[in-house]
């Protein structure tokens, strides 16, 4: 589940986290009140699921309340990436002397936690990673364990960042640990936590994601989804049980089992594809579910091509073939299909596909380099 901004900053709040003051308003003269409330220049904040707010025009600067309601103005009804801005967080303004990024996400090849730390703030970790890797710093984190004091000493060491501020981020790197394991999160991120011109920390940005499966244990913050927020295919997948995250490629992939997809996607990638998400069917799916997951995938405007890759283990090839056959007459798909069916009942399924127009394949690589090929 993701958070918005001010949820996110609420949590950071809990465990101690420095962030800066703000109120959520969801019209322009709430937000001039709030402004005038907070005094001195403010920042006026689009509160969406979705990154590159601040590159589409949804945050902005204000000096007075009446420009805060002149830019929230702006702000309200845009859409941000096919989302619709209908709140926004009122910040008051932050003097920056230097940005960092600072994070915490799974390393599922590790099987731990890993922490991530750069001295270029305020800029898509991603993008740094191309530019400016020597600026990324990072250790794992053992679950049972916590993250050591030394490794915190020795990546700021690496990091050469000024002794004057080592005590404030030691505090940091500590809270925002306790905030990523005592909520269940996949990933936590403060970009930027600026530094002020009079020495002081502050988390000026959250980005916060909760694994859904740990919600029943975690009371109110269940109730804390932004369904709105959601696109269509997250909403559709979520009701009907269904794993999806949607990314910005042209290939649709549906697997059975998170491992699998994730190496799907490695694939498709390696081979010059470009994934459009990551929709993962379970390993107990039945031709019904498959049946909604090709059509999830299809309903994404931006899939040009569809690859299948199933290891039939509970899950059994010939009701995935069936499942498929099924959504195809239904929907009428148009678009290049490759399905890689392998596991228990493997000859049946792929005899149904056959026998239904669809050229199966046996290996993941032949098939990820096929629907590659397709698409061109």
């Amino acid at each position: 589940m993701k958070l918005q901004e001010h949820q996110g900053k609420e949590l950071f709040k809990r465990v101690g986290l420095p962030v800066s003051d703000g109120y959520v308003a969801s019209n322009p003269q709430e937000v001039e009140e709030l402004a005038r409330k907070l005094g001195g220049p403010v920042v006026v904040k689009a509160q969406v699921l979705v990154g590159g707010r601040g590159k589409a025009g949804g945050v902005k600067l204000a000096a007075t309340p009446e420009e805060a309601r002149a830019r929230a103005g702006e702000i309200l009804g845009m859409a941000i990436k096919g989302e619709l801005v209908k709140r926004v967080l009122v910040t008051k303004a932050v003097e920056i002397a230097q940005e960092f990024y600072l994070g915490i996400t799974l390393d599922r090849s590790e099987q731990m936690p890993v922490v991530i730390f750069s001295t270029a703030g305020g800029v898509e970790i991603e993008e740094v990673a191309k530019t400016e890797p020597e600026a990324i710093f990072r250790f794992h984190v053992r679950p049972l364990e916590g993250p050591h004091p030394y490794q915190i000493r020795n990546l700021l060491f690496k990091a050469r960042i000024d002794r004057g501020i080592q005590g404030q981020l030691f505090g940091i790197f500590q809270k925002l640990y306790q905030a990523f394991s005592e909520y269940q999160a996949n990933l936590v991120e403060i970009n930027p936590l600026a530094l002020t011109p009079a020495g002081e920390l502050v988390a000026l940005d959250s980005k916060f994601i909760i694994d859904d499966d740990a919600l029943p244990l975690l009371g109110e913050l269940a109730g804390w989804r932004d369904s709105e927020g959601e696109g269509p295919q997250e909403r559709a997948a979520r009701k009907a049980g269904l794993n999806y995250v949607k990314l910005n490629g042209n290939i649709g992939i549906i697997g059975n089992g998170a491992g699998l997809v994730m190496a799907t996607l490695d694939m498709v990638a390696t081979l010059g594809g470009r994934p459009a998400n990551f929709l993962d069917i379970g390993g107990g799916a039945s031709a019904e579910q498959m049946e909604q997951a090709l059509k999830i995938v299809l309903s994404d405007p931006q899939v040009e091509g569809l690859f299948l890759n199933i290891f039939g283990g509970i899950t059994r090839c010939d009701e995935v073939a069936q499942g498929l056959i099924e959504a195809q007459r239904g929907l009428q798909v148009d678009k290049p299909l490759v399905v890689r069916l392998t596991g228990t009942n493997e000859e049946e399924g792929r005899a149904l596909l056959r026998k239904n127009g669809v050229s199966p394949v046996a290996e993941m690589e032949e098939g990820a380099r096929r629907i590659v090929e397709l698409i061109g």
